[in-house]
C-alpha cells in the first residue's frame, strides 16, 4: 500500500472517499507550523535519546529544505497523501530517505494537527491584536481633532441629545479595547501545547513534552492527553471574540454608511475606499463599510458551525474535527483583511463639522436641559418633564425650535423661566454641562482621551 498507514488494509481507498476525506486542499495553510512543530519534536526525541543526534541532524536539515521549498512555492501537494502532515512527511522521506520515518515516533497526527492549529492561531491572534491597535489609533486621531465638534446623539435612531463627536468615536475605541483584551486573554488558552499527547493516551516513549513546548514558545502543556487532542475550545474562544468584534465593527460600519449618505452628510469617505455605479455617474458608494457589515455574518456562521460540529462528539478524536479548520482560516483572514482596511478608512475620512453643527441647531435634542433647568429651580422632575413635553408640542405646531421661542412664550408654560434659559439651550453649553465622569462634556472628553492614550501605550 502507498499510504503511510496502509499496512492494515488490503484494498486501496475508494477515489471518492479519498477526495472527500482529504484535507490537504485547505490544511496546507498549516505547512509552516507543521515543519516548526516537527523540528521541535525531533529535537526533543534526540534530547531524550529516542533518536540519535545524527538522525536528528538529518531530519532537521531535511525539514529545513522542505521549508525552503515551501517558501519558494515549490511544494506540490497530493490528495493521495491526505493532509499536510503526511504530505510533509512524504517530502521529508523523499529528501533524506527512510530515516525521515522516525520523525513520527512518540506522536500522532491527532496531537500534531492540534499543535499546528495552536501555533497558527497564536501567531494570527497576535497579528490581529496589532491590527486592532492600529484601528484604535485611527479612531483616537480623529477624536483628538473633534472634541469641540458637535453632532446629534441618537437613541432609537431619533435625535436625543447633542454630543461631542470625539465622545461618539471614543465609544468605539473602548469597544475595540475590550475586543483586544478578549483576544489577549484567549491567548492564555491558545498558548498550551498538545504535542506528544499521542492519538489519545500518550506514548510509551520517554518523551519530554515540556521541552518541546518550551522550544515552540508555549507557556503550558495540556495535562490530559485526551483533552489535548479532542477539544477545540481555544478556536471557539477565538471565534467568539472575533464575532463580538465583528459586531462592533458592523455597528461602526453602519454609522459610516448612514453618516456619509446625502440625508446626513456628516462625513465623506475617501475616494480610495468607495466605488461608483456602472449606470449612475453621480454615485459614490461606501462599499468598504458595507462589506465589513456583511462579513460579520460569515464570522458568526463559522462560530456556530464549529459549535455544532463539536457538540455531540465522544472523546477523543473524530473525523468530524476535520471541519474545524476552514472556518478558523476564514475567520482569521476576514478579520485581518477587514481591520487592514478599517484603520486607514477612518483616518482619511472627512468630517463635515458645519453640517453637524447645523443639525444640532435644528432639533429638540436640548429639551432635557430645560427639564434640568426647572429641576434646579426646585420643580419636581416629573412636573418639569410634562412642562417640556408641552413646550415641544407647542414649538412643533408653531414650526419653531426651542431657541426660537420668546421668553413670554416660555412663561406661558412656567413662571420660573428667565432669560438665562437661552444660554442653557445653546448646543455647546448643553454638551459642556454633561461633565459627569464618562460624559460628553468637553472637559470629560479630554480626560477620556488621556485614558485612551494610556491604554494604547500598554
Amino acid at each position: 500500500m502507498s499510504k503511510l498507514w496502509g499496512g492494515r488494509f488490503t484494498k486501496p481507498t475508494n477515489k471518492l472517499v479519498e477526495e472527500e476525506t482529504a484535507s490537504i486542499g485547505f490544511d496546507q495553510k498549516l505547512a509552516a507550523q507543521d515543519i516548526k512543530g516537527s523540528i521541535a519534536h525531533v529535537s526533543m526525541l534526540a534530547g531524550q535519546g529516542i533518536v540519535s543526534q545524527d538522525e536528528k541532524e538529518k531530519i532537521v536539515n531535511g525539514l529545513i529544505k522542505v521549508g525552503e521549498k515551501l517558501e519558494a512555492g515549490k511544494l506540490h501537494y497530493s490528495t493521495a497523501d491526505e493532509d499536510i502532515h503526511m504530505n510533509i512527511e512524504k517530502f521529508l522521506i523523499e529528501e533524506i530517505g527512510p530515516v525521515g520515518g522516525k520523525l513520527h515516533t512518540g506522536r500522532s497526527r491527532n496531537d500534531q494537527v492540534a499543535t499546528d492549529m495552536h501555533l497558527y492561531l497564536k501567531e494570527h491572534t497576535e497579528a490581529i491584536i496589532e491590527l486592532i491597535s492600529k484601528t484604535q489609533k485611527a479612531v483616537f486621531k480623529q477624536a483628538e481633532k473633534h472634541v469641540e465638534t458637535l453632532l446629534p446623539g441618537y437613541t432609537h435612531l431619533q435625535r436625543a441629545q447633542p454630543v461631542s463627536f470625539a465622545h461618539h468615536l471614543l465609544a468605539y475605541f473602548w469597544m475595540l479595547q475590550r475586543d483586544k483584551e478578549r483576544f489577549e486573554d484567549g491567548l492564555k488558552r491558545t498558548n498550551i501545547s498538545p504535542l506528544g499527547a499521542g492519538a489519545l493516551a500518550g506514548t510509551t516513549f520517554p518523551i519530554d513534552r515540556h521541552e518541546s513546548a518550551h522550544s515552540l514558545g508555549f507557556d503550558q502543556v495540556y495535562a490530559n492527553s485526551m483533552d489535548a487532542v479532542s477539544d477545540r475550545d481555544f478556536i471557539l474562544e477565538f471565534m467568539s471574540a472575533a464575532s463580538i468584534m465583528m459586531m462592533h465593527i458592523s455597528r461602526l460600519s453602519e454609522e459610516l454608511v448612514i453618516w456619509s449618505s446625502q440625508e446626513f452628510q456628516f462625513i465623506e469617505l475617501d475616494d480610495s475606499f468607495c466605488t461608483g455605479s456602472s449606470i449612475m455617474p453621480q454615485k459614490k458608494n461606501p462599499d468598504v463599510p458595507e462589506l465589513l457589515r456583511a462579513k460579520t455574518g460569515r464570522v458568526f456562521g463559522n462560530l456556530f458551525g464549529l459549535l455544532t460540529v463539536l457538540k455531540g462528539l465522544p472523546l477523543a478524536y473524530n473525523k468530524d474535527m476535520q471541519e474545524d479548520k476552514e472556518g478558523m482560516f476564514d475567520t482569521v483572514e476576514t478579520l485581518e483583511a477587514g481591520l487592514a482596511m478599517l484603520a486607514p478608512m477612518i483616518e482619511t475620512m472627512e468630517v463635515k463639522t458645519e453640517n453637524m453643527k447645523q443639525a444640532v441647531s435644528e432639533d429638540f435634542s436640548n429639551a432635557t436641559d430645560i427639564a434640568d433647568y426647572l429641576v434646579n429651580k426646585d420643580v419636581p422632575f416629573r412636573e418639569a418633564h410634562e412642562v417640556i413635553g408641552k413646550i415641544v408640542l407647542y414649538s412643533i405646531n408653531k414650526k419653531k425650535f426651542l431657541l426660537d421661542l420668546t421668553i413670554d412664550e416660555y412663561k406661558q408654560f412656567h413662571s420660573l423661566f428667565e432669560e438665562d434659559i437661552y444660554h442653557v439651550l445653546e448646543p455647546s453649553q448643553v454638551v459642556r454641562n454633561r461633565n459627569s465622569y464618562g460624559g460628553t462634556g468637553q472637559e470629560q472628553v479630554v480626560s477620556q482621551l488621556k485614558e485612551a492614550e494610556s491604554a494604547l501605550l500598554k
